[in-house]
């Protein structure tokens, strides 16, 4: 197994980043061609979604998100920022890992597929997701 990781810039707003370029990179140096691509966050307040990117959907669950966990007082993880107790229930609902298939050296998404850090927690301005890639 080729594994490593890879450092992601959030900064200190709500994200849907597309990890393509990572992924298609790491492939690339992993000399992967056919076997399965598996991300992993190592952190207790983000996912990883395969969601369209580009044409809204990435607002839209940044948006459902907000309406089903709502950064507010209800939450007994209380640290960190306003609301934050609701990041820690985040992978809950967007699991913290994704396997996907690698075909001929690339991931075989659909056309309008893209995996996605999904990362609420403004504290947290730096990620890390780990690339495995498992030969087939």
């Amino acid at each position: 197994m080729h594994s490593e990781e890879v450092e992601i810039h959030t900064g200190d707003r709500e994200v849907v980043r597309d990890l393509s370029a990572e992924c298609e990179k790491f492939l690339r140096g992993a000399e992967g061609d056919e076997g399965l691509l598996h991300l992993w966050v190592p952190h207790a307040t983000a996912g990883i979604a395969v969601i369209e990117t580009g044409a809204g959907s990435d607002d839209d669950l940044l948006a459902a998100l907000r309406d089903l966990l709502p950064a507010d007082d209800r939450w007994r993880h209380r640290h960190g920022s306003h609301g934050h107790g609701r990041d820690h229930v985040l992978p809950a609902f967007v699991a913290p890992f994704v396997s996907v298939p690698v075909l001929g050296g690339r991931m075989a998404l659909g056309t309008w597929q893209s995996v996605c850090l999904v990362d609420t927690n403004t504290d947290n301005r730096v990620r890390r997701v780990r690339l495995s890639f498992l030969r087939g």
